[in-house]
């Protein structure tokens, strides 16, 4: 069975989807947030200044930067645990499925598409840099910047990896069943992801322009996983690109406000810069994979209808 078809292994009734979503929204929302706002009453000096900061991420109560994108992290890894468990428990299939279609989860093809999004993102951005070093100033000190390397890489991966399987493994699963196509469920998939990056402070700075960005990554993630029948390629690319994100460059008007070796100094505006990930180096990815894993039949992987197995009762799938 293809990446879509997983589903089916499962109970697929609106009641199961409508359980699941909120079970995931009370852990990422509710529960998740506890103890970032348990943190910032500490750092409040009365309820007047907590509500005035809750209204700015918080990040005036002068929390300490690690810790408080570790805090942010700890929301997405309970959204996580949420989901995981709801799919095993109320979906009851297993867990596998949101992940892949291959009897054993690539762990190969998680580290290629890390390792390559994490060099090229790392070169473009360090070449920023290079060519207008007016615009940075160098932020290095030594106990920060370990300390977020170390957060960043044991941490950040459960964010990306809630996002991907919600978006690119979960819903894309179930619009697929619902829809019975992949192109309405791809559509749908990055639109969502990009809208709910909209809330983000570069979108104020910057426009709505830049959820061109945001859904252009989202298509390219649902692409990878269409083409490629799982989900191990977009959880590599997801996670190297927030931690490539997270610890070389940062600006005081972005999502991403941490100890990273570079402060970005100048005026915020859309230029080509922000698309040329979408139109030079998404592509190049989707050819390398391609090559590299024999992606054919782009057509049908991508336009095609999806049908239910016939293989008798849902009981039967192992």
């Amino acid at each position: 069975m293809n990446f879509i078809q997983q589903a089916y292994k499962g109970k697929n009734e609106w009641y199961h989807y409508f359980a699941t979503i909120l079970i995931v929204f009370i852990g990422w929302q509710i529960i998740g947030v506890l103890p970032l706002f348990t943190t910032a009453v500490m750092y409040s000096s009365d309820m007047g200044e907590f509500m005035t900061a809750a209204n700015t991420g918080f990040t005036s109560l002068g929390i300490d930067k690690n810790l408080f994108l570790f805090l942010m992290i700890i929301t997405f890894v309970f959204g996580l645990v949420g989901l995981l468990l709801s799919v095993k428990f109320v979906h009851k299939r297993p867990v596998k499925t949101l992940i892949t279609s291959r009897d054993k989860i690539d762990w190969k093809r998680f580290w290629f598409g890390f390792l390559l999004w994490g060099f090229i993102a790392g070169i473009v951005t360090l070449s920023d840099v290079f060519i207008s070093p007016e615009d940075f100033i160098s932020n290095f000190k030594p106990i920060p910047f370990f300390t977020l390397l170390l957060v960043a890489i044991l941490f950040l991966p459960f964010q990306t990896s809630f996002e991907e399987l919600l978006f690119r493994g979960y819903l894309m699963q179930g619009f697929g069943t619902w829809f019975k196509n992949r192109w309405l469920p791809l559509i749908i998939t990055s639109v969502i992801f990009g809208l709910l990056h909209g809330a983000n402070p570069e979108v104020e700075k910057l426009g709505y322009i830049s959820m061109v960005f945001y859904i252009g990554t989202g298509l390219l993630f649902g692409i990878t996983t269409l083409m490629d029948e799982g989900t191990e390629l977009a959880l590599g690319l997801h996670a190297a690109n927030n931690i490539i994100a997270a610890i070389l460059v940062t600006t005081d008007w972005t999502a991403f406000q941490t100890d990273a070796l570079y402060i970005d100094t100048s005026e915020p505006s859309v230029g080509f810069e922000m698309f040329f990930p979408v139109l030079i180096l998404y592509p190049v990815l989707l050819l390398i994979f391609s090559k590299k894993y024999g992606w054919t039949n782009w057509k049908d992987k991508l336009i095609g209808t999806i049908k239910k197995p016939n293989t008798g009762s849902e009981e039967t799938f192992s």
